[in-house]
């Protein structure tokens, strides 16, 4: 019944509507997107700087782990003081006990929009310095004691030359437990949610494979994998390989970065 109930409250749930004033000094915009712990909204404030607002979705403010992890983001977001990531400005609840967290924009394109809208392409050579530069950034994340563990397409964006990693929401310390309701099964996402730095290297080597596939012309119909398919050197086959956990897995990111360096010479 629980999970029933859930399952009913999120999805009527409804996001706040534009033009709606929240506290009296956030005027929302648009709606950024809506995920399953809330819904994040572009908002302008009284000076019209624009801001992220975070709302939590309503059952998961009855949900210890859920309230627990809207929290956490909002401890996080303040730990990291680097203009690579949102500034956290301030957490609060409303008269009608909705939550929300406010943070830095970013302006910026994903990779998505970058290679579907502005038709940009990647050479191998490219594609590993777009890597390089992510990496750069992941490791101040991992130096922190932090695993970010949604490094999707989504979440890493691009303004001319400088990159930035954003929504914290699913991020641990790597020495947290994961709660219960976070076990998965299918092994994809297992490997994706994995509180270990090697979760972050999986999901960068499908963000390289994007990009790889940006440039990548089919010959045939017929299936093959991608190291069938991708013509790249035998080095950085090794390199995805390991972030793929096809081999042996990188267990730090200097290892990582090291390989990728040696890449780009």
């Amino acid at each position: 019944m629980k999970v029933l109930f859930r399952k009913w409250i999120e999805h009527v749930e409804k996001p706040l509507a534009p033009f709606t004033t929240v506290e009296n000094k956030y005027v929302i915009k648009e709606i950024l997107g809506k995920g399953s712990y809330g819904f994040t909204y572009l908002v302008e404030d009284e000076q019209k700087n624009q801001k992220v607002l975070k709302q939590l979705r309503r059952y998961k403010r009855l949900d210890h782990s859920g309230v627990k992890a809207f929290e956490r983001e909002a401890t996080i977001l303040k730990d990291f003081q680097h203009p690579a990531f949102p500034q956290f400005f301030e957490k609060f609840e409303d008269k009608s006990q909705k939550r929300f967290i406010v943070m830095e924009f970013k302006k910026g394109k994903t990779y998505e929009q970058l290679i579907f809208d502005d038709k940009v392409q990647y050479t191998e050579e490219e594609a590993i310095k777009e890597l390089y530069q992510v990496l750069k950034l992941v490791k101040i994340i991992h130096n922190k004691g932090y695993v970010h563990r949604d490094l999707r397409i989504p979440n890493i964006l691009k303004c001319e030359n400088t990159h930035y990693i954003i929504d914290f929401g699913l991020a641990r310390r790597v020495t947290d437990k994961v709660d219960k309701e976070e076990k998965l099964n299918r092994l994809d996402k297992r490997l994706f949610r994995e509180n270990t730095f090697k979760s972050d290297f999986y999901a960068l080597g499908h963000f390289l494979l994007f990009l790889l596939y940006s440039s990548y012309e089919p010959e045939t119909n017929k299936k093959k994998t991608w190291e069938e398919e991708l013509l790249i050197s035998s080095q950085c086959k090794i390199i995805l390989r390991k972030m793929l956990q096809i081999d042996a897995a990188y267990n730090g990111i200097d290892h990582l970065i090291n390989d990728v360096e040696k890449c780009l010479n």
